[in-house]
């Protein structure tokens, strides 16, 4: 952290605690902690008081942008799977606004470990079917006055809305849907006043046609039942 934590008993620092946090974030972006222990390691961080308390906290993993000295044989990510999709780094954007207007956020992007949204009678679409993830849980931060936000997220993504509306609504209906394995966390915050913001769980295109080729494979439509040609 810096040359004064080899003193254990030295009061830490808000800018330690938060270095301290950000690798507590690589690291469950990697895939070295699962949720559980990076929530209990965070909640540790930020009642630290000393360079002693911080110190256990992040010794069993490796400091940002380090390659542990140890031979891994490294295996390929499965395509398609959670692990590919959670990449690190930034954002491809931070925020979207819509000011009598709206806004669109869809395709292959990467969402950032913090994103606003702000909707002033408009409407914007937020689509993380085909996204990757700057981290292992993602916020997003709603603001829709006289607007509204919509949010389509894929299946096996667990959501967790943290919203309030005033004469107007969070849309409750995805969650406590747990999650699958590895999946990313997606947290909706904020507010809506006279506006809505709403969270619906559908599958990507591509995951729609591979269901629909092996419904038709099912049925022997591929050039394998009766009446295939000969």
């Amino acid at each position: 952290m810096t040359d004064d934590a080899a003193v254990p008993d030295l009061r830490a620092s808000d800018a330690d605690r938060e270095r301290v946090a950000e690798v507590l974030r690589d690291a469950l972006a990697e895939g070295r902690l699962d949720m559980a222990e990076f929530e209990e390691r965070l909640e540790q961080t930020y009642r630290a008081r000393t360079y002693g308390e911080l110190t256990p906290i992040t010794r069993d993993l490796p400091a940002p942008g380090v390659t542990p000295a140890v031979s891994l044989r490294k295996e390929p990510v499965p395509e398609g799977s959670w692990a590919g999709r959670i990449v690190g780094g930034e954002g491809t954007s931070t925020k979207a606004i819509a000011v009598m207007s709206g806004f669109q956020r869809r395709g292959r992007w990467v969402v950032p470990r913090r994103f606003t949204a702000f909707a002033f009678w408009g409407g914007g679409e937020i689509d993380l079917r085909e996204a990757d993830f700057a981290a292992g849980e993602v916020e997003i931060n709603c603001v829709a006055i006289m607007g509204g936000v919509q949010i389509v997220v894929p299946p096996g993504v667990e959501v967790v809305i943290r919203g309030i509306g005033i004469m107007g609504g969070f849309d409750q209906r995805e969650t406590g849907v747990p999650g699958e394995a590895g999946a990313p966390r997606v947290i909706v915050g904020g507010f809506a006043f006279w506006g809505g913001v709403g969270v619906e769980r559908k599958p990507s295109r591509a995951a729609r046609k591979q269901a629909k080729l092996e419904r038709k494979a099912a049925r022997g439509e591929l050039g394998e039942g009766p009446g295939a040609a000969r």
